[in-house]
């Protein structure tokens, strides 16, 4: 398991600000989306600048955090107290979660599977501390289904795009990864964002409904 100490404080910083002007742009509607219809106890996982916190549904019992950079951590606990539901925000890493098996109804991962240290990894530990028949949400980018853009991925991932962007890999085949660690899908969405004419290698998501085996 990884023990290296997680801090991006440029990236972590820039992060912090453009995310608000996303929420704006649309990725607030998607967070709310993915997280509708949730209930009972939930591991976020990676909640970075805690963004998620505000579209948790009321039948959500209490929230268990993790993000292991500090900077994004702190200002975490800070819209945790303004969230409509219990948030707890604690450092960790995914890959090895401070949780008893088989302890939370559901798991959310919302934009760092990307970049964690060992994507299987963080997904054995989802479905060791999430209980059978429960969900993963997951709101990821993915890799491209078209072999010209899977070619832009994977030189970007092997040049500077990770140094640049806190770790983050453009080309992860989350949604394979995600059926590979025990769950099953059960709902999938695929699109672009942003939806431009020139896309980034980052272009391709996926958002969906996985059930814990």
């Amino acid at each position: 398991m990884p023990t290296q100490r997680v801090h991006h404080p440029v990236f972590a910083r820039i992060y912090a600000t453009l995310s608000v002007g996303m929420e704006r742009a649309g990725v607030g509607k998607l967070r709310h989306q993915l997280l509708a219809g949730m209930s009972g106890s939930v591991i976020e996982v990676g909640a970075g600048n805690g963004l998620n916190f505000a579209h948790y549904p009321a039948a959500v019992t209490r929230v268990l955090a993790i993000e292991p950079e500090p900077h994004l951590r702190a200002i975490a606990e800070q819209n945790a107290l303004r969230a409509q539901v219990q948030v707890t925000v604690v450092a960790g890493v995914a890959e090895q979660l401070a949780a008893q098996d088989a302890s939370f109804d559901a798991g959310v991962v919302a934009l760092m599977l990307c970049s964690v240290f060992d994507p299987a990894a963080a997904l054995s530990e989802l479905h060791r501390v999430i209980r059978p028949g429960g969900e993963l949400r997951f709101f990821e980018h993915v890799s491209a289904e078209t072999p010209g853009l899977r070619r832009v991925q994977r030189i970007a991932d092997a040049t500077l795009w990770p140094a640049w962007f806190g770790g983050c890999h453009a080309g992860r085949d989350t949604v394979a990864e995600i059926e590979a660690a025990g769950f099953r899908i059960e709902q999938l969405e695929r699109y672009r964002l942003p939806d431009s004419a020139v896309p980034w290698p980052t272009t391709p998501h996926a958002r969906g409904i996985a059930i814990r085996a």
